[in-house]
């Protein structure tokens, strides 16, 4: 049962530092809250747990313009953050937990302006059908965690230039671009900032939960910060951004109607060796259970889907 709230924000916009605090904070939250971690990056491109980072977006270009490619623990798609984007992540114990009232956390917040906004499909916020938030999820053996974002006056030519989704998932989505499927609030409302959102949040939070919230900003003395910087650096090094690099003779990618998937796979007479498996698929463990069920099998494309579809049925 939930008797009280800490809501943390931060001024930092370094998506590796954030990363890392939403991570530690997983561990310090209670039996009895809910706690919510506010935070921004700085233009930075954040893929989903499973993702080819080389596959969701331009990285030359990237690199080229000073651009932040981040990868996080949950799974799901590419999204692009900067300051005209509100982050939020809930972070409850495995009893306490409950994506509804999280979510009505945001709902009430954003109604607050005027705006009708609802939940659809199966991680989205929208207005109109046009959606303004993206939301993931992880659960450790500490505690769960919702996370997600709002848009409030996010560039959307960045959008366009950072992202590239393959054509098939837009497809699924039965739209032709990223940006043609996205709103900002500011559209809706001029009173819509960062900082009004986040007043609004800890005021749905005190009425959703009926409690009155601890707010701390830039307040992370919770935290070990040697454990915090190593943790930072982790998440900034190139082998957990751009993954394992593997000599692979073999690749398939479709969609399946639930997540857009690309394996690469190491072929051997005929018999699947090894593989590696990019998907945006909502569950960030489900990457290595499929790798695990093709590994020794026969190689054949419709044997791979096959193997793919049974996962998804588990």
């Amino acid at each position: 049962m939930i008797r009280q709230s800490r809501i943390f924000i931060t001024s930092c916009t370094d998506p590796y530092r954030n990363l890392a605090v939403e991570e530690l904070l997983m561990r310090e939250v209670q039996d009895d809250e809910i706690l919510l971690f506010l935070w921004q990056n700085e233009k930075t491109v954040v893929i989903g747990r499973n993702q080819n980072a080389w596959q969701e977006c331009p990285v030359d270009i990237i690199k080229k313009d000073g651009i932040r490619i981040a990868r996080r623990l949950s799974g799901g798609g590419a999204v692009y953050h900067d300051t005209g984007n509100q982050n939020f992540t809930f972070i409850a114990k495995e009893g306490n937990y409950n994506l509804d009232r999280q979510l009505n956390v945001i709902l009430k917040a954003v109604q607050s302006f005027g705006i009708d906004a609802g939940f659809t499909g199966r991680n989205d916020i929208c207005v109109s059908g046009r959606k303004f938030s993206g939301n993931a999820f992880y659960d450790s053996r500490f505690s769960k965690y919702h996370h997600g974002t709002i848009m409030i006056d996010v560039d959307f030519t960045a959008i366009k230039k950072y992202l590239t989704p393959a054509s098939q998932k837009l497809a699924a989505k039965g739209v032709s671009s990223v940006e043609s499927r996205v709103i900002n609030l500011r559209e809706l409302s001029d009173r819509v900032t960062p900082e009004t959102i986040r007043q609004a949040m800890i005021e749905s939070t005190a009425s959703v939960y009926d409690v009155s919230p601890q707010v701390y900003m830039d307040g992370f003395s919770i935290l070990d910060p040697d454990e915090l910087e190593e943790k930072t650096r982790h998440l900034s090094s190139d082998e957990w951004v751009y993954g394992r690099q593997q000599a692979f003779n073999q690749k398939i990618s479709f969609h399946t109607g639930r997540q857009m998937i690309t394996i690469h796979l190491s072929v051997e007479e005929g018999i699947i060796r090894d593989a590696q498996v990019f998907s945006d698929d909502m569950d960030p463990g489900a990457a290595g259970v499929i790798a695990e069920k093709l590994i020794g099998i026969t190689y054949q494309k419709d044997a791979v889907e096959q193997a793919v579809r049974e996962t998804e049925s588990l």
